[in-house]
C-alpha cells in the first residue's frame, strides 16, 4: 500500500512537472494597464518593462527588488533610457529580497496609487510562483496580466522552481 501511494505521488509530481515545464507562460501583447511591475533577477525583464512604458502602455512602473546601492541614473545609463523617464514614471522598490516580499512591496505600491490593473513582468519559469504570491497579496479588485520574458531554463532550474511553486501552493492552502 505504501509503495502504491508513493508511486501515485511520484506520478502526480511527474505529470505536474511536465505541465509546468512544457507550458511555460508566454509574452503578452501590448495591451494597456495602469501600471507595470518588473521583478528583478533575470535577463530581459527590465528591458521589457521599459519598452512597454516607453510605448505608453502604462502610467508608471515599479522595479521591485532593486539593490539599495543602485541609483536611477545608473539604471538609465545601463538600459539606454532617458533619466527623465526614471524621474517621472519609474519607482525603484528596494524592500524586496525574495518573491514573497516582491509581492508585498508591489501590493503596497499599487494600493498607494489606487491602480486597478497591473502587468507583471518576470521570467517564464518564475511567472507561476510570482503570480501566486502577487495574487495572494493583492485585493481581488486589482486585475493582473502576466507578461513572461522567454528564457531557456535548465532542467535544474525548472525542477527547483516547480518544487518551490508546489511548496508555496501548499502553504497557501494552509493559510501561510
Amino acid at each position: 500500500m505504501i509503495v502504491r501511494l508513493f508511486a501515485v505521488s511520484l506520478l502526480g509530481w511527474m505529470l505536474g512537472f511536465i505541465w509546468f515545464a512544457v507550458l511555460l507562460p508566454q509574452p503578452l501583447d501590448s495591451r494597456p494597464t495602469d501600471a507595470i511591475v518588473v521583478l528583478t533577477g533575470g535577463a530581459g525583464r527590465i528591458d521589457r518593462g521599459i519598452a512597454l512604458l516607453e510605448a505608453d502602455t502604462a502610467k508608471r512602473m515599479l522595479i521591485s527588488g532593486v539593490d539599495r546601492s543602485v541609483r536611477p541614473g545608473e539604471l538609465a545609463a545601463e538600459y539606454d533610457t532617458p533619466e527623465a523617464l526614471f524621474a517621472c514614471c519609474i519607482t525603484l522598490g528596494r524592500e524586496a529580497i525574495d518573491t514573497r516580499s516582491n509581492a508585498i512591496e508591489t501590493a503596497r505600491w499599487l494600493e498607494r496609487r489606487d491602480y486597478k490593473t497591473v502587468r507583471l513582468i518576470t521570467t517564464d519559469w518564475h511567472m507561476r510562483r510570482a503570480a501566486l504570491e502577487l495574487r495572494q497579496a493583492l485585493p481581488e479588485r486589482v486585475a493582473i496580466v502576466y507578461d513572461a520574458v522567454p528564457s531557456r531554463p535548465s532542467l535544474t532550474i525548472l525542477v527547483r522552481e516547480y518544487n518551490k511553486y508546489l511548496l508555496r501552493r501548499g502553504a497557501a492552502l494552509l493559510g501561510i
